[in-house]
């Protein structure tokens, strides 16, 4: 997943880039309004400040609507009612104001992600995940797994090869504010690993977290 992060005062965008970075989501970064349409191309949420140096916020959010569906959360320091009920007119998806923790908002980009995803299974070749149907299948045959189980499968399969860190498997599967210990992930990916068939199909990067392995496609 990419972020693009449209803000133009360095110390907010700087931290917030490296923040989203940290919870293992890919981010681009640009600061005048005329480079959004551009940039929001490759993006899969953007992240949009009003207060630009070269338009508003809320014409970039227009203009935007008018070519691409694109998630757009505004992240801004306005947080009068009626900013917040224009920009969700407009078509934002949501709304945060300044000051926000990096994490929450990490939460809220892969929650408006996941809204707008399409639902289509997910398929490696070896393994199908149908999130409608909660349904997974290994080698055409299904298998019956725990809710957990099925959500981090799903993460994991959603790229195959990407090395995915724990602390965005905690954020994404259990909360992102887990407090929980490392072991519960551990023991669920031990068990998904048995009920799959083949271990090896999960493979562990030592110090970052876990991977859906390339030869299950």
């Amino acid at each position: 997943m990419k972020v693009l992060v449209v803000e133009d005062d360095k110390a907010v965008a700087d931290p917030l880039v490296a923040g989203l970075r940290r919870n293992g989501i890919d981010t681009d970064h640009v600061v005048f309004a005329s480079q959004v349409l551009g940039a929001a191309q490759s993006a899969d949420v953007v992240l949009l400040d009003l207060g630009l140096p070269d338009g508003d916020g809320l014409e970039v959010l227009r203009d935007l609507r008018r070519v691409s569906d694109v998630p757009v959360i505004i992240a801004t320091a306005r947080g009068e009612e009626t900013d917040r009920i224009v920009g969700l007119e407009l078509g934002a998806d949501d709304y945060v104001v300044k000051p926000f923790s990096v994490r929450e908002l990490a939460a809220r980009v892969r929650a408006v992600a996941r809204r707008r995803r399409v639902d289509a299974p997910l398929d490696t070749g070896r393994i199908s995940v149908d999130r409608n149907r909660h349904r997974v299948t290994v080698d055409g045959d299904e298998i019956d797994l725990t809710a957990k189980e099925f959500d981090l499968l799903a993460v994991l399969a959603e790229d195959p090869g990407r090395a995915v860190s724990r602390q965005e498997l905690f954020s994404r599967v259990w909360d992102p504010v887990w407090v929980g210990t490392g072991k519960t992930l551990d023991v669920h990916i031990a068990s998904l690993r048995k009920k799959l068939g083949d271990a090896d199909l999960i493979e562990t990067v030592r110090g970052v977290g876990y991977r859906l392995a390339t030869g299950s496609t």
